[in-house]
């Protein structure tokens, strides 16, 4: 089976958040069933194109319609090969870049004015490339609202030539949707005015809204998260389109590279460690402390939190119990960016009890991967989260998450039973702030019997997280909808 994955980013070439993790896991999953040929476009970056780490080759350029524009495009690729394990197969995937300097060499990948007519450009532009270099995908694997205008422009514009290619669209996060003007069909779309009521969303051209309603199959990134967008509390205004489309929508939990994420061989960390030996584990906390300045206690427990400083996050909860946090004894670390509102509330925090908070706003790796080893719990207060991957990654390292029971938090973080150890981290139900302080106090209190928490590290750390099971459900789906 041919399978084509749209991305706007895809790990290890570009990521700014977990939908580069997962594009940049799940299609190298895919490749090893079945002699499928696999593949993945997604826009040639200066990021990437400046990289000297990848050694990409030029396949073709040509000009094609955006509209009333005459637009470049051009394609380069890289074919990355794995080397294998003992009982998996080695995994094939090949790259495509579009190139276009004008809409991709910027500074950020997102946050631009014309980011809608990127996007559209890169929709069409990879349906174009799949005509001129003849690849005939069974599959395109459309994911998030960047790539939502690739099903209109299947039927609207290259149904006779690329008919019989099949859409799965997967929503990584309903909050972001590519809105526009009505006059962006026109201006940038360039279809037919009889595609504008598909379309449209509240007055709205709405890029997700067009993929909901056209693709074939829409997926979600957990179970529960497609049952919870549904409704308007979590819909951002989509609930009727998503009921509407319930008969074609299902929910796969996301993997993670176990192999990427393992803390016996993670280059990033000073010290190494595994569940046989958990000795690097308390190292790795008396380095992380003492790099971000922290007092160096074995005897505190570090509570972090990895994120997108955002709303939705649930930084209002952390923000209205900050001082109750801050003094519990504990110590509390901070790594991300994001709003100017939560940055400076944690930089405030940590000018203010400079012993017991670390605020690090920035997106770094290396520091990611030694927070997630060095921390003794991360915390989680979403209000909503379609899967999450840092929960994930966390209890690969031996770090007991601290979550709200919503979206894939539910479905990969059962609750703890400090007396049986059955489960798998602290959770707490509703969105108030106090509940979530009593599950970090619940934590707190359950570090301190060290016997129970050294065993239970070793527990979550060998949960399989990987993309084996998903990787199976898509390729049910995929055979499903292709009817092979």
């Amino acid at each position: 089976m041919k399978i084509l994955y749209a991305t706007s980013e895809a790990a290890p070439f570009i990521k700014s958040g977990g939908l580069g993790d997962v594009l940049g896991s799940l299609p190298p999953e895919i490749s090893r069933y079945e002699e499928n040929d696999v593949a993945v476009v997604l826009p040639y970056y200066s990021k990437i194109k400046n990289n000297p780490d990848f050694c990409t080759e030029y396949v073709t350029s040509f000009t094609m319609p955006l509209s009333w524009r005459e637009t470049y495009v051009g394609i380069f690729k890289v074919e990355v090969v794995s080397k294998g394990t003992p009982g998996k197969k080695k995994s094939r995937v090949t790259y495509y870049f579009i190139d276009n300097e004008s809409y991709f060499n910027r500074d950020s990948i997102y946050g631009h004015l014309d980011d809608g007519e990127r996007f559209a450009f890169f929709s069409k532009a990879t349906l174009e490339m799949c005509v001129r270099l003849d690849l005939a995908p069974d599959i395109i694997h459309c994911n998030d609202w960047q790539t939502g205008f690739v099903p209109l422009y299947l039927k609207a514009v290259y149904n006779e030539k690329l008919g019989s290619v099949k859409t799965v669209y997967t929503i990584h996060n309903i909050e972001y949707q590519g809105k526009a003007d009505e006059g962006f069909l026109d201006d940038v779309l360039g279809v037919s005015p009889q595609w504008r009521n598909v379309c449209t969303q509240s007055g709205m051209i709405n890029a997700m809204k067009t993929a909901i309603v056209l693709a074939d199959k829409i997926t979600t990134v957990s179970k529960t998260y497609a049952s919870e967008i549904k409704y308007e509390y979590f819909s951002n205004g989509l609930d009727a389109i998503l009921t509407e489309n319930e008969y074609k929508t299902c929910g796969i939990i996301n993997g993670i590279d176990m192999e990427a994420f393992n803390p016996s061989t993670d280059k990033k960390l000073p010290f190494n460690y595994r569940p046989s030996n958990m000795a690097g584990k308390a190292k790795c906390k008396a380095y992380l402390q003492e790099k971000l300045g922290l007092p160096v206690k074995d005897d505190v427990p570090v509570v972090a939190m990895i994120t997108r400083l955002v709303k939705h996050k649930g930084l209002e909860l952390v923000e209205w119990v900050a001082d109750n946090l801050s003094s519990m004894g504990i110590q509390f670390v901070i790594l991300g960016t994001g709003d100017a509102h939560y940055e400076d509330m944690f930089r405030f925090l940590s000018f203010v009890h400079p012993e017991s908070v670390s605020a690090n706003i920035m997106f770094d790796a290396h520091l990611a991967s030694l927070v997630y080893a060095g921390a003794d719990f991360l915390l989680m207060p979403s209000k909503s989260e379609p899967c999450g991957l840092s929960q994930l990654i966390a209890m690969r390292y031996g770090t007991v998450p601290i979550v709200r029971e919503t979206g894939g938090l539910v479905d990969t973080v059962s609750p703890l039973n400090t007396e049986t150890l059955e489960g798998r981290g602290f959770t707490f139900k509703l969105f108030n702030a106090h509940d979530m302080l009593n599950a970090v106090e619940r934590a707190r209190d359950f570090f301190y019997d060290g016997t129970k928490l050294k065993k239970h590290r070793v527990n979550i750390m060998r949960i399989d997280s990987s993309w084996v099971e998903s990787g199976k459900k898509y390729m049910g789906l995929y055979k499903e909808i292709a009817k092979i």
